[in-house]
C-alpha cells in the first residue's frame, strides 16, 4: 500500500519556474516506476515524465529539456524541476508510482501558466 501527496502547484508567469514534490508513505521501498502526469482543461491525462528505481528517465516530447525528474529512493520521493513555463503547460499534475502490481496515483496539484 502506498500513498502520495503532491505540492509545489500554483501560479506562475509564462518562462517563470516551478518545482513540484511528491512524497509517498507505506511501501516505499517496493515502489519500481515514479513518475508526474498531467491533465489539461478537457483534455485527457498523459504523461509527463516518469523515472524508475534504477535512475532511468523518460520525458514526454513536449517537455523534453524544460522539465527535469529526480527521485530519492531512501525517502520515498520524487521531484519535477520545470523551466520556461509555457500557457499550455497549465493542467493538473498527478504523481504517479508503480509498484510490482498495482499502480497508485496522487490527487493532484494544480499548475496554472498565466500572465
Amino acid at each position: 500500500q502506498v500513498q502520495l501527496v503532491e505540492s509545489g502547484g500554483g501560479l506562475v508567469q509564462p518562462g517563470g519556474s516551478l518545482r513540484l514534490s511528491c512524497a509517498a508513505s507505506g511501501s516505499i521501498f517496493s515502489i519500481n516506476v515514479m513518475g508526474w502526469y498531467r491533465q489539461p482543461p478537457g483534455k485527457q491525462r498523459e504523461l509527463v515524465a516518469t523515472i524508475n528505481s534504477g535512475g532511468r528517465t523518460n520525458y514526454a516530447d513536449s517537455v523534453k529539456g524544460r522539465f527535469t525528474i529526480s527521485r530519492d529512493n531512501a525517502k520515498g520521493t520524487v521531484s519535477l524541476q520545470i523551466n520556461s513555463l509555457k500557457p499550455e503547460d497549465t493542467a493538473v499534475y498527478y504523481c504517479y508510482c508503480k509498484l510490482y502490481g498495482p499502480d497508485y496515483w496522487g490527487q493532484g496539484t494544480q499548475v496554472t501558466v498565466s500572465s
